[in-house]
């Protein structure tokens, strides 16, 4: 199907689904976007909002039976995945643990653009080759199943409102109203922590907040890691620091982080300063703007590097382990989220300011023995596998089927 094509479908199911005046909005928005103003899409359907009366809480569904085999159909609603994100990488590892296992997923896209599942499925497929499920649009109503899992906060209003049968589960990689200044956004996102599923969380920080602050029940997963992808390479000559640098993720500190490297550079400037994530420019002479780069390209940067700088506000991401599994050593800012959930000898913390970091690098590139570190280093994260965290999901599934 042609680009002309699929646009006329989305132009088609917006005007459909939410009349003339949303299209003519959209329009306005594109436009602004040509002329480089700020614009944005909401990122929930409204009528998904007002549809979820949380003071009438939805009625438990009713069960399928589970057959004598034991396996189980699971529905996952999330947003259209996009190639290298961590959370959708996240998701579909779980969720091929679980296809391996005997069980069957669906996936139901949520997609506030207007797009339909089979524009995003030769995406998906191609992205996440192991997936073997069936993929459609959850505002077309989801088929009964075991379970029912909400993957990101705006999904859990559609897992709410839809009356198909299947226990209500949350996947919650993140504190997500911690994504937006205090308002109606977060209010939004926090609400759905409110909706009486049961979490299965990133981490042990998670679970402990949300039972601890909102009253959810919850479980927990370690995060895995990527051994056959991220690893020591034989050889590799390290001569740098590396920093994942996206504007588009306020919550891993941007800013932060290039003032932290611009001292870091003027204390080293013989070392090289490698950036990822997107192109941001030039900011020194021995900096390597990488952009966006593909995880086969990650490992050998990381094999490059003494040390990465990887800042979390909130939950921390997937990069710590990768880098420690390529002898790289970690600089996380000093959080509680970031030490609970790593848990590993080999990170370095630092207070948030630029001089902090800069100094917790410099202690890094200047010691000793980095050959010896890098090695004990990548073996500390050897046992993290992400079939793990699958046994793990599998079990509570099967706890709470059968209460």
């Amino acid at each position: 199907m042609s680009a002309f094509q699929r646009r006329a479908h989305q132009v088609s199911r917006i005007v459909r689904e939410q009349g003339v005046k949303h299209l003519g909005a959209r329009a306005l928005r594109h436009a602004a976007k040509r002329l480089g103003a700020e614009a944005e899409v909401f990122p929930v359907r409204l009528e998904d909002v007002r549809a979820a009366d949380l003071t009438r809480p939805r009625p438990p569904a009713h069960a399928l039976p589970v057959p004598p085999d034991g396996s189980l159909t699971v529905n996952w609603i999330s947003t259209p995945p996009a190639p290298n994100s961590g959370g959708h990488t996240t998701m579909f590892r779980l969720i091929q643990h679980l296809e391996r296992s005997g069980h069957t997923c669906r996936l139901y896209l949520y997609d506030v653009y207007g797009s339909r599942a089979v524009d995003h499925e030769p995406v998906i497929r191609a992205a996440y080759p192991g997936f073997r499920g069936e993929v459609r649009d959850v505002t077309a109503g989801m088929a009964d199943a075991h379970a029912v899992f909400a993957t990101a906060w705006m999904t859990a209003y559609p897992a709410f409102n839809d009356p198909c049968a299947g226990k209500r589960f949350y996947l919650v990689q993140d504190y997500e109203p911690w994504f937006f200044p205090v308002g109606g956004l977060s209010a939004l996102a926090e609400n759905t922590y409110r909706m009486g599923f049961h979490g299965f969380t990133a981490g042990r920080f998670l679970a402990e907040k949300l039972h601890a602050d909102l009253g959810m029940s919850a479980d927990w997963f370690d995060f895995g890691c990527d051994t056959e992808r991220y690893h020591l390479q034989e050889g590799a000559k390290r001569d740098g620091v590396v920093f994942y640098a996206r504007r588009l993720a306020p919550r891993r500190a941007i800013e932060v982080g290039l003032l932290a490297l611009e001292v870091f550079a003027e204390r080293h400037p013989d070392i090289k300063i490698h950036t990822y994530g997107e192109k941001i420019g030039s900011i020194g002479r021995n900096h390597i703007d990488h952009g966006l780069v593909k995880p086969d390209q990650l490992n050998t940067i990381y094999n490059r590097c003494y040390a990465g700088l990887t800042l979390s506000m909130t939950n921390v991401s997937l990069v710590p382990h990768e880098m420690l599994a390529a002898g790289c050593i970690p600089v996380v800012n000093e959080a509680e989220h970031n030490r609970v959930v790593l848990d590993n000898p080999h990170v370095r913390y630092a207070p948030p300011t630029p001089h902090d970091l800069a100094r917790a690098l410099s202690d890094v590139v200047t010691a000793p023995n980095h050959a010896t570190t890098a090695k004990t280093a990548a073996t500390s994260v050897t046992t993290r596998s992400w079939d793990t965290a699958g046994h793990k999901l599998e079990k509570v599934l099967r706890q709470h089927l059968n209460a």
